[in-house]
């Protein structure tokens, strides 16, 4: 246990950002989702929401959104990589919010697969970039005693 915690702190220290990986209920939750209330920063700690629908899970750990018209949020995550999302709704089970660390990519397989997804949906969307978003944390966000918990 305390090999963990310290790898955990070394490779924060480091700049790695070691990952968490989502339950299957939290992977099936995702499937329902329709619209994600996603959250940045400045690196002066000025907060932004904007809801997104290119939200997509492409593994246990790992997220691609889809960046159409982001202004705001776009420009904070180049000063201050940190982003959080929740996933709740009335046919999910719970609330979870999900932090993580963002990279912005413009071009690239990845890029492309998700140009190619984002332009058969809609050929009008720009799909300007694509946020890889690695998971850090989960946390659970109903009211309650375990408002706040970790959960992964």
């Amino acid at each position: 246990m305390t090999l963990i915690y310290i790898s955990i702190i070394l490779s924060r220290i480091s700049g790695e950002f070691v990952m968490a990986k989502l339950t299957a209920e939290m992977k099936e939750a995702f499937g329902k989702m329709k619209i994600f209330p996603v959250a940045t920063a400045t690196k002066d700690g000025i907060p932004n929401v904007v809801p997104i629908g290119g939200v997509v899970l492409v593994s246990d750990d790992v997220l691609w959104i889809v960046d159409n018209f982001m202004n705001k949020s776009l420009e904070n995550l180049k000063s201050n990589p940190h982003i959080a999302l929740y996933v709740w709704g009335p046919e999910i089970k719970g609330c979870f919010q999900v932090k993580g660390h963002a990279t912005i990519k413009t071009s690239g397989r990845e890029f492309d697969e998700m140009k190619a997804m984002i332009n058969k949906k809609n050929p009008m969307l720009p799909a300007r970039s694509l946020i890889i978003m690695k998971i850090t944390d989960v946390f659970a966000c109903l009211p309650g005693q375990d408002a706040g918990k970790k959960l992964l």
